[in-house]
Order: structure tokens, then C-alpha cells, then sequence
């Protein structure tokens, strides 16, 4: 078909190499450290037989009001005080990334990233035309001077953070960090996303009030998920928004898909502030903790001349820098051909050349018997590969 027939946005589209990865990782004897996955004999037992037959109907484009209500809480015992009348009930929250696309991009506009990134926010910015500003971050952080000389020298439309075990790199910021963040947004009145879908998997236990809770000037959108610590399948997710931005997201999600799937929240909300979900969660952390741990002792093993990392205190991810510059994206077809995947770093940057040498690796789907073995093949198609 010619392009002529497509909007001009299609030019801009690109698929989801995580999802081009999985698929690719799905065949028998694969080691996978690729996606996000959580551990599949980790997934809870969902009861259905008590949902209403009345959810078969239509519903609130802002969600179902007994789980709005006790996200509100949830969110609120963060420190970041919110109604249920703040929150969105979302269809996963790569949603929220759309919508806030939808509600600040047009092409040319300027979006400040981490550097790295979430790949599939870097994948909905561009779809709109943003211009992704990368800044660096330090295990603490994002890197304070040079967030504030991208805001001094090109304000951005929106900054877009993720400050709790951050994908890919698993950094937390620290409260100095999250103070100072905050003052520079409300100085330079940039709206911010805050994203936190591994916020609940610490494996010190230690917690920090999100950034949006400490703004006074500053619009702000607050997203997170269920699909860490009960269902991804579910697809639950919510947003909570300042005022003066609520009620534009709540049309963008009419006319996305006029609301969520009222079985899923259904469902969300029986566990939602249950100590059954609070001892799931313990037992999810205790077990991730040990996968931690397995594969931290198998890149002692295996990588120790190989990479340099961060040993991560919460999330899902390894994040290694390779001693040696090689494009990790040329690896990949020798690593999948040796029935192991992983998720090349470069694509994690908002401008993929800055990030040759670094690769992600997943430790909670891969079983824990197999992870040293995935390992030790990795290394090995590494130091074929020239590293």
C-alpha cells in the first residue's frame, strides 16, 4: 500500500522488541531473561464465581468506584494524599503513557527522559513526534546538574521518571535526590509523569514518598499497576492526576476505549488492601530476593571479567555495563540460536548509540535451576562476540 493513505504518524511507528524478543523466546529449552514476566508458579489462584452478572454491562470510563476508592487509599498511605475522584482505573498502564502522549506531544515536542529508559515509553513518545531529551542517572538517581541544564536549556512539555527500581537500570533515587527533582519541576513548572510499577518489590523494605507528593507548583500524573505483585493478564492499572489535568485524561480514556474491563477490576478489587494480597506479596518478595541472589552469584561466576553492575534492591532487573564497547544488538541472534534471550540495552536510550555495551537481564521468570546455565551462555556468545 502506498504511504500517502496512512496518517504521517505512521512513519514514526515502531514494533516492541521486547514483544518481537518474547515471542522469539517462547519456543521449548529457551532461557529467557528478555521481558518483565513474572514467576508463572508465582501467580495467584483467581476466584470468579462470585462476580456480579452485572459487570457483563457497560461501565465508567473512570473505573469501578469501590476499587477507585481503595487505590485512592493506597495511594494516600504513599504520602501522597488523592481522592478516588483522582483516580483512573487504566487497561494496564501503558495506557497512562498514551494518554499523557496524547495530552502533551505534538511533533517537535521536547519529553525528558532518564537515560536509560523504559523502551516502550520511548516507543509511545515518538509514535506522537516528541524529541526524547536523555539525562543520565547514578544509582541514587537521575544526574541532578544535567537535568537541570536540559530544563535551562530546552523546557520540555513533560518530564517522564521512573524514581523506584527503575526499568532498565533498577536505580532508586534517594530522597536528596527526589527533593531536589521536585524543586527544579515546580522552578521550571514542568509537568511530570511518575511511573512506579515495581514500587512493592523491595527487597530491603524501605519505602520513599513519590516525587509527585512533593511538588507545589508542578502538574502531575501518579501511575502504577497490579501486574507486578498479582496479575499481569489482568491488565489493572490506575493513574492519580493533579486537578487541572484530570478531567483531559479522563476524555482521552472515552475516547480510547470508553472504559476498562469491568471483570478485571472486579477481581482487583477483592485483593486490593487484603492481607491475603499483603501475604502474597511478602512471600513474591522473599521468593524474587532469591532469584536475585542466584543470579547475582552466577554473574560473580560467569561475568566477572565481562561487566560491571549494581547489585539491584528491589524491581526485576540486572542492568550490566560491559567492559568492552560491542552493540549487544548483534548478539542477539547468537544468543536466541543457543536457546537464551535477553534484552539488548541499546534501545533503552533515547538515542540508542549512547548505550552501546549495555544489556538487561530478567531474573524472575527464568527457573531458578536454569539460571546459571543461561548464564554461562551468555558469556560464552559474549566472548565470541568479541567482548
Amino acid at each position: 500500500m502506498e504511504g500517502s493513505m496512512f496518517s504521517e504518524r505512521i512513519q514514526r511507528l515502531s514494533g516492541s522488541l521486547i514483544r518481537e524478543i518474547l515471542a522469539a523466546a517462547q519456543r521449548p529449552g529457551v532461557i529467557s531473561f528478555a521481558g518483565g514476566l513474572p514467576a508463572a508458579d508465582r501467580l495467584p489462584e483467581l476466584d470468579w464465581h462470585a462476580a456480579p452478572r452485572a459487570l457483563a454491562q457497560y461501565g465508567t470510563s473512570e473505573g469501578e468506584p469501590g476499587l477507585r476508592a481503595k487505590l485512592a487509599a493506597q495511594v494516600s498511605a504513599l504520602g501522597l494524599p488523592c481522592a478516588a475522584e483522582q483516580v483512573l482505573v487504566l487497561t494496564g498502564s501503558q495506557q497512562t503513557l498514551d494518554l499523557a502522549a496524547k495530552l502533551f506531544v505534538d511533533p517537535g515536542t521536547p519529553v525528558l527522559v532518564e537515560q536509560p529508559t523504559y523502551l516502550a515509553a520511548l516507543q509511545v513518545f515518538r509514535l506522537f513526534g516528541a524529541d526524547c531529551l536523555g539525562v543520565p542517572l547514578t544509582p541514587r538517581g537521575i544526574d541532578l546538574a544535567a537535568f537541570e541544564a536540559r530544563l535551562q536549556a530546552r523546557r520540555p512539555a513533560l518530564a517522564y521518571l521512573i524514581p523506584t527500581f527503575q526499568n532498565p537500570s533498577g536505580a532508586r533515587y534517594d530522597e536528596a535526590t527526589r527533593d531536589a527533582v521536585a524543586a527544579l519541576l515546580d522552578r521550571y513548572e514542568v509537568p511530570l509523569l511518575e511511573d512506579e510499577p515495581y514500587r512493592e518489590l523491595s527487597f530491603d523494605g524501605k519505602t520513599a514518598t513519590p516525587i509527585a507528593a512533593r511538588l507545589n507548583k508542578a502538574p502531575w500524573i501518579y501511575t502504577g499497576t497490579l501486574s507486578k505483585v498479582l496479575a499481569p493478564g489482568l491488565r489493572d492499572a490506575f493513574l492519580v492526576a493533579s486537578p487541572e489535568l484530570f478531567p483531559y485524561l479522563v476524555k482521552l480514556k472515552q475516547a480510547a476505549d470508553l472504559h476498562s474491563c469491568r471483570h478485571a477490576q472486579w477481581q482487583a478489587e477483592q485483593w486490593l488492601g487484603s492481607e491475603r494480597l499483603a501475604e502474597h506479596v511478602d512471600r513474591l518478595i522473599g521468593f524474587y530476593r532469591e532469584r536475585r541472589d542466584t543470579m547475582q552469584a552466577a554473574l560473580e561466576r560467569h561475568f566477572a571479567d565481562l561487566a560491571d553492575w549494581n547489585t539491584p534492591e528491589g524491581g526485576l532487573f540486572f542492568w550490566l555495563r560491559l567492559k568492552r564497547r560491542v552493540d549487544t544488538r548483534t548478539l542477539l541472534p547468537a544468543a536466541l540460536e543457543a536457546d537464551v534471550a535477553f534484552m539488548p540495552g541499546e534501545p533503552f536510550f533515547a538515542e540508542p548509540d549512547d548505550g552501546i555495551g549495555h544489556l538487561r537481564l530478567n531474573f524472575s521468570h527464568a527457573p531458578d535451576a536454569r539460571i546459571d546455565e543461561g548464564i554461562a551462555r551468555l558469556a560464552a556468545i559474549l566472548r565470541a562476540g568479541g567482548a
